[in-house]
């Protein structure tokens, strides 16, 4: 089956640090650059980082640059979202994506 499974989200205090996992499933993530966006209830989708498909070249959203830092591991089929200094504004429902498909997404609450 091919897909994206998100993992990694939970609840975390403001200050917290998380790092979501997104692994593939049923193709190579290696050929494709990898996006990681988020939603916050009514709120529009961002697009929060993007890694290309080597990995060589990596942007983030200027709402988490500094903070946010997103890698990938080709031999594991997995991508990465390294989320530090969370703050209230970043909870939302976070999903990966590789222009074709959407993962299930993971839930990132900010509570203290």
């Amino acid at each position: 089956q091919v897909q994206l499974v998100e993992s990694g989200g939970g609840l975390v205090q403001p200050g917290g640090s998380l790092r979501l996992s997104c692994a593939a499933s049923g193709f190579t993530l290696s050929r494709y650059a990898m996006f990681w966006y988020r939603q916050a209830p009514g709120k529009e989708r961002e697009l929060v980082a993007f890694i290309s498909s080597a990995g060589d070249r990596t942007s983030t959203a200027d709402s988490v640059k500094g903070r946010f830092t997103i890698s990938r591991d080709n031999t594991k089929d997995t991508v990465y979202l390294q989320m530090n200094n969370l703050n209230p504004e970043d909870a939302a429902e976070y999903y990966c994506n590789n222009q074709t498909i959407w993962g299930q997404r993971t839930q990132v609450t900010i509570s203290a």
